[in-house]
């Protein structure tokens, strides 16, 4: 059987070392060792990670990961198949809702930069009937009422807007519980991420691109990130796709007259990734 050190695993599987070493520390993947203390692999590595990297590609959570590769190791594709399905139906289902709130959120800001839009250039200073970030504004300018705060659910929070001075919380959560439930999702969530190769420089590009000029601050766990405003929607997509591949980020968005400050925190043992993709406070 061929053996692999632990570099040349990551260059055949495109996972990063790092990541290797949380698998073997989490129980996913195991390795032999030399007499000098290095880490070797067999062929079959290669392909527990391919399943590894579907398995959460579909959203699984690490400890199902754990129990899929386990039935996938007794070797009955039909086990597997009935392991995996209620899974996907699941996330699935997680899925959709979420694109649901995604799109709503999406028209409410597509409303608001109409209203925008629709508003005179006066050479007076603004007051609070111009209505600039207020919520149902958007929904001002198609005509209809103010409606409640929006709801996105998910690890990525939105706050902003001002009436009467004073900010206006714009609640991308479903209540106080959901939230709650989602604060905690990505401290338990595995410090690996499904993509590799090409697509983990890609999507390091797009960060880069986006949080350029960025002013950086730091925060318990993590960083904040303040930008134009109106960098808002294409900061919200690439975070709900890290999120998608990298669940141990947890991203805030608060919009603040015209900045958008962006919080990212991960959990201690993510912080090296953090600042690999957004760079130090310093």
């Amino acid at each position: 059987m061929t053996s692999m050190r632990i570099s040349q695993l990551a260059e055949r599987s495109g996972v990063p070392a790092t990541t290797l070493r949380f698998y073997e520390s989490a129980g996913l993947l195991s390795a032999d060792r030399t007499p000098a203390g290095y880490r070797m692999y067999g062929e079959d590595a290669v392909d527990r990670l391919a399943f590894i990297g579907a398995a959460k590609h579909l959203g699984l959570a690490l400890e199902e990961i754990g129990e899929l590769v386990g039935v996938w190791e007794a070797g009955a594709c039909r086990d597997v198949k009935a392991d995996l399905r209620p899974r996907i139906s699941a996330r699935l289902a997680e899925a959709e809702s979420r694109a649901a709130e995604l799109a709503a959120f999406t028209a409410s800001l597509r409303g608001a930069l109409a209203h925008l839009d629709a508003l005179p250039d006066r050479a007076g200073r603004c007051d609070p009937g111009c209505g600039f970030l207020a919520p149902g504004a958007g929904s001002a300018a198609r005509g209809s009422s103010a409606p409640g705060p929006a709801a996105v659910s998910g690890g990525v929070a939105v706050s902003g807007g001002s009436r009467g001075g004073q900010p206006v919380d714009v609640v991308l959560s479903p209540g106080r519980r959901a939230a709650e439930r989602e604060a905690e999702r990505w401290r338990a969530a595995p410090v690996a991420c499904s993509l590799g190769g090409d697509g983990l420089r890609e999507r390091t590009d797009r960060w880069r691109e986006a949080v350029a000029g960025a002013t950086r601050t730091d925060v318990p766990e993590g960083l904040r990130l303040t930008l134009p405003v109106d960098q808002v929607a294409r900061i919200a997509e690439l975070a709900a796709a890290e999120q998608a591949c990298c669940p141990f980020f947890d991203f805030r968005l608060h919009l603040d007259g015209p900045y958008l400050h962006l919080e990212v925190r991960a959990p201690a043992d993510g912080g090296a990734l953090l600042t690999d993709l957004f760079g130090s406070a310093g």
